[in-house]
């Protein structure tokens, strides 16, 4: 009998400690952390300063308007590429990357900015810039095989350039190399470049990137590596592409007539074109300076493109064709 009535007495004081818990779980309030740190009001203001007061400082600071920015922020966030933690929104990830290939700073500057550790932006860093070179499928696209407006709606370049799609040129961004490499990577410039062949309609928007070339490559040998490889550069029946003298007359792409002058500071002033080659040269000039154009947006945009880089070759290879991937200068910023 006694333990009958010690089994029921413990199975009542069970169920009276269950049931006083539960009480206790529903009717308790929600946990609040305690206040923020300084260094957390710190950099939530410093954000908030950035992306949620204005255009202008936005701008300033991370090379893109509002609008776009958080335009970026929702599709790298619906593509599941980036995520939101505990610690770092998207948006500030994102910030992060902009501020550094916008200015071409050091993490160690990020780091005394953003109230951020040095480990903690590399990681970002790497995260963000991975998670944009994902969306070359989705911003990159090829021309459009019907004539642009640029060109139908000139007398100066409409018949005749009615089946351009675009112009097609190089640029040089710095690589940071080992120095038994620098000899491959000096070319034209005092210093080690990466030779980036580009592909630009004439809304300013890249329609193919291909970069890595040591800056001594010539540019037609990297246009012919562009066309053997299997994602790359294609051209449309009966289409073609604007370039200079460094390329040879095939199908697909139109350079000017050597020998003759070319370049749109050579008929200034009362020197006017005296041939059909020279007219021909003129108007070629005019219509693939729209690549030129692109590349100095861009470069004036990102400065860590027309700088000297602080990330390896590495790096700075997948950076420079990923920033041309996401046409942050044109497709987000709205031009």
């Amino acid at each position: 009998m006694l333990i009958v009535h010690a089994a029921a007495l413990v199975t009542a004081m069970y169920v009276f400690f269950i049931s006083r818990i539960r009480m206790g779980q529903l009717s308790r309030p929600s946990i609040t952390y305690a206040p923020m740190s300084v260094m957390n009001e710190e950099r939530q203001k410093n954000l908030n300063k950035i992306y949620n007061c204005n255009d202008v400082e936005c701008v300033n600071m991370l090379r893109m308007r509002r609008a776009p920015f958080f335009q970026l922020c929702n599709l790298l966030r619906g593509k599941n590429l980036l995520r939101d933690s505990i610690h770092s929104s998207v948006e500030e990830q994102v910030a992060m990357l902009l501020h550094v290939v916008g200015h071409n700073q050091r993490f160690r500057v990020i780091h005394q900015n953003w109230r951020r550790s040095v480990e903690t932006v590399h990681r970002y860093f790497k995260e963000v810039l991975y998670a944009i070179g994902e969306l070359r499928h989705d911003l990159i696209q090829p021309p459009f095989n019907e004539t642009p407006l640029k060109v139908r709606n000139s007398h100066r370049w409409y018949p005749y350039f009615k089946d351009c799609v675009g112009a097609i040129d190089g640029t040089h961004v710095y690589a940071r190399v080992p120095a038994k490499m620098q000899a491959a990577f000096r070319g034209r410039k005092n210093y080690p470049t990466q030779n980036v062949l580009a592909a630009v309609d004439f809304d300013l928007k890249f329609t193919y990137v291909l970069a890595g070339w040591e800056g001594s490559a010539h540019d037609a040998t990297i246009l012919a590596d562009a066309l053997e490889r299997d994602d790359g550069l294609r051209v449309a029946e009966g289409k073609f592409y604007l370039v200079d003298v460094g390329y040879a007359c095939r199908p697909g792409f139109l350079p000017p007539y050597r020998g003759t002058r070319y370049h749109l500071n050579e008929f200034g002033g009362r020197h006017y074109p005296t041939n059909t080659r020279e007219l021909f040269n003129l108007r070629h000039s005019s219509l693939r300076v729209t690549v030129e154009r692109a590349f100095g947006a861009l470069k004036n945009r990102f400065r860590i493109i027309d700088n000297k880089s602080f990330h390896p070759f590495k790096t700075s290879q997948i950076g420079a064709c990923m920033l041309h991937y996401t046409q942050l200068d044109t497709w987000f910023w709205g031009r």
